[in-house]
């Protein structure tokens, strides 16, 4: 039977678990995360190191399975689907953008940002594929190998791979923790172009409040659980936020309120 969802929201988490090692001793990465993420919104994920943020990713994007719990992309439970089918929809649906911009050395500009669609077996559309180079400011780069561009223009190219496929969700994984501050603003400025042109889903993790500022709304996470969140962000006010939750943690301890709310 078809699942009935809100054709607004393109990804969500439903009673998210995820314990590495053993359930009985095995540590507790997420503790039961609810959230939806909508058409056309941008998110940032913050919170201590240590608190899930990666994993809550990872599960989101079908990268890592839940132990318990479902993930629901578009209304498909990831949750259920086989390997196979797993990698076609990452491949099709999905964008991603790391840290590392994992860039091929050997490949031009070009190739690089080409690469999934090789993948998928699709054939590259040389328009679509030079309005993206453009978008990112690159199209006069595309011959160059990655070793000839700085880390912020690398960046670039890694996000012209990721919209290349016209993903509904983007997930990006401390996409300016290498960048200098100018650089760092160009790729935020280049997400939120994605979420406000092209109508994509942006979950972006940061431990960077001002990165944060760029999106919609911040999620915060404390020991696996979504605890708070902000919209319309400012710097300060997340830097405020992210303070109260330090103190906050080393007050509560392990006796943190329980909290299985649905974020909106």
């Amino acid at each position: 039977m078809a699942q009935h969802h809100d054709m607004a929201e393109v990804v969500r988490l439903l009673s998210v678990r995820k314990i590495y090692g053993r359930q009985r001793d095995g540590v507790v990465a997420l503790d039961g995360v609810t959230v939806a993420f909508s058409k056309s919104s941008f998110t940032a994920v913050m919170g201590p190191s240590g608190s899930g943020k990666s994993t809550l990713l990872h599960c989101a994007a079908g990268l890592d399975r839940p132990t318990s719990g479902s993930v629901l992309l578009a209304g498909q439970d990831l949750t259920t689907m086989r390997e196979f089918e797993l990698t076609a929809l990452r491949r099709d649906r999905i964008g991603f953008v790391f840290q590392a911009f994992n860039l091929l050395p050997s490949l031009n500009i070009e190739q690089n940002v080409t690469l999934p669609l090789k993948l998928a077996g699709r054939r590259a559309d040389r328009d679509q594929v030079r309005r993206v180079l453009t978008d990112v400011g690159l199209d006069d780069r595309v011959k160059h190998r990655p070793g000839e561009l700085s880390g912020g223009q690398q960046q670039r190219v890694a996000i012209a791979r990721a919209l290349v496929t016209m993903p509904e969700v983007i997930f990006a994984d401390e996409p300016t923790g290498a960048l200098d501050t100018r650089s760092a603003r160009d790729v935020l400025m280049l997400l939120q172009n994605a979420k406000n042109a092209a109508g994509q889903t942006i979950v972006m993790v940061t431990h960077d409040p001002v990165a944060a500022s760029y999106a919609d709304r911040v999620l915060f996470l404390v020991d696996g659980q979504v605890v708070d969140e902000l919209r319309g962000p400012t710097s300060d006010g997340v830097a405020r936020r992210m303070t109260q939750l330090g103190t906050w943690t080393q007050r509560n301890g392990r006796d943190r309120p329980q909290q299985d709310a649905v974020i909106r």
